[in-house]
């Protein structure tokens, strides 16, 4: 993970309505927490590593952010829509959700479109990856629940499927 990978993540933390977030990948352990009394970011330290051990450098950053307009952020991000019935396709990172492959192509899926596992309903960019989001369950599209380019969170209901 390099300086503007960690950059660009900061960034989609910094949007969204999350409070903590954790990741663990390879040698690298990334902590964030909005939290308003949170310690002084520190500095990534690395171990010195030996034939027998290896130990992951890790970075703790922290933000406190007390703007209004993160604070009006928080409160439209929360305002999610409830899945009554059908499956709820749940985004499996924070990114931003794309609905069709690229700029002025039709969306992947639209309500009424039947659905196979393993098709691609969308697309959610993390980090300047393009990350598939295919289909786990047959049936049809009723319902989705976000407009295309905006930042979802972990978990949150992508798709309702019925």
């Amino acid at each position: 993970m390099d300086f503007n990978q960690v950059k660009e993540l900061i960034h989609l933390i910094d949007q969204s309505s999350l409070k903590e977030f954790h990741l663990q990948m390879d040698n690298v352990n990334v902590q964030m927490s909005k939290n308003s009394h949170a310690p002084a970011a520190q500095p990534a330290v690395a171990e010195p590593k030996s034939e027998w051990t290896q130990s992951a450098p890790s970075v703790n950053i922290s933000s406190s952010i007390e703007s209004s307009e993160t604070s009006a952020l928080s409160s439209s991000s929360n305002a999610q829509p409830e899945v009554t019935t059908g499956e709820a396709v749940l985004s499996p990172i924070v990114g931003v959700v794309y609905l069709s492959p690229e700029p002025g192509k039709p969306n992947f899926k639209k309500v009424g479109d039947t659905v196979q596992i393993g098709e691609t309903l969308c697309i959610v960019e993390a980090m300047k990856v393009m990350n598939e989001i295919k289909s786990e369950v047959e049936g049809t599209i009723t319902e989705i629940m976000v407009e295309d380019s905006q930042v979802v969170e972990y978990n949150q209901p992508l798709f309702k499927i019925g």
